[in-house]
């Protein structure tokens, strides 16, 4: 993405003597896999065979049981099918976030059809919680940076994060020129602050362990250790996980050998892993990182800063106000 460098600054996070966990889910269901020429089209999804509630039920019950509070993206096609789900999830104290509502790739639509879409999905979220929704997830974190307008369009729509960036080569997404930690966009009042998706080096190359097929693929005493080692860093470390990936038996689309290995390998481990991610880590939401929660192993002491790092670290403040008189919608 062209952004002029003095809008691109790094937020006042890598000043933290220890980082930060967050848990996220993107709640879709099993039919909503992306650039596959077998995924339905959205008129059709109404009458396939739906897996999404049990599954994330049993997400939400998890959670409970390890008193874990995480970010659910939730697709607005998803929230207008299964209005319940969006209600329990704030009910149970957890932040309801927005994914979009038709599930498309940004990097395929026209700025007019996203602003429509978040637009859409953003209101029938705040409608069913009555509470303002601050962050966004593109699907299949398909932002790049050929898409000058997205940060724009998030800011006009009345979003606070975004947490779309994924800092490493992609299939339809990404970017290894974005930054890899939480940084602010924009300028002057109208700023959001990214929180991207935590990659790691592995032999030299950056691999994301913490979400997707690579938390299913590799050994959890690995995803342990590198998770382990940017805390340690100061670095954040953004967890991610869709409902189908706990259902080793859930309906499978077709597709060529690759893709069925990224979609579908190793469902099995999934659900044991996050409950071990949920058992050794301290996990929150993004709107308790942005509102500086006090449960959060963080330093709010602004030392040794450049006048720029304190003025960003001011601007993260106001953030935090914000969260607190617009946490209601209504």
């Amino acid at each position: 993405m062209e952004i002029p460098q003095a809008t691109r600054k790094p937020a006042d996070y890598p000043t933290r003597k220890q980082g930060f966990s967050v848990f996220t889910v993107d709640v879709e269901d099993w039919f909503h896999i992306l650039d596959v020429a077998s995924t339905p089209p959205m008129e059709r999804w109404a009458s396939l065979p739906s897996r999404v509630e049990a599954n994330f039920y049993r997400l939400l019950d998890l959670f409970d049981e390890k008193r874990a509070r995480t970010t659910c993206f939730f697709l607005g096609w998803i929230a207008d099918h299964f209005p319940h789900l969006v209600k329990e999830t704030a009910r149970r104290g957890h932040e309801v976030a927005c994914h979009g509502y038709a599930h498309q790739l940004v990097n395929t639509i026209s700025r007019r059809g996203f602003r429509d879409d978040v637009g859409r999905a953003k209101k029938l979220l705040e409608d069913l919680t009555g509470s303002t929704v601050l962050g966004y997830r593109a699907p299949g974190f398909s932002l790049t940076r050929h898409i000058p307008w997205f940060f724009d369009e998030l800011i006009a729509a009345g979003y606070a994060y975004d947490s779309s960036v994924f800092p490493a080569a992609r299939g339809h997404g990404g970017d290894t020129t974005f930054p890899r930690l939480p940084t602010i966009w924009g300028r002057d009042s109208c700023r959001l602050i990214e929180f991207p998706v935590t990659v790691t080096e592995l032999a030299g190359w950056p691999v994301c362990l913490f979400g997707g097929g690579y938390l299913r693929l590799f050994p959890y005493a690995l995803i342990r250790s590198q998770a382990r080692k940017l805390l340690k860093a100061g670095q954040p470390v953004v967890y991610y996980i869709h409902p189908r990936e706990i259902d080793p038996v859930h309906p499978r689309l077709p597709m060529n050998p690759y893709r069925r290995f990224k979609s579908y390998y190793n469902l099995k481990s999934a659900y044991g892993k996050v409950v071990r991610i949920l058992d050794e880590f301290r996990v929150s939401t993004f709107r308790d990182v942005l509102a500086g929660d006090k449960v959060l192993p963080w330093d709010t002491t602004l030392w040794n800063q450049t006048s720029a790092q304190a003025e960003e670290a001011r601007f993260s403040f106001q953030i935090r106000g914000w969260i607190r008189g617009k946490g209601s919608h209504h």
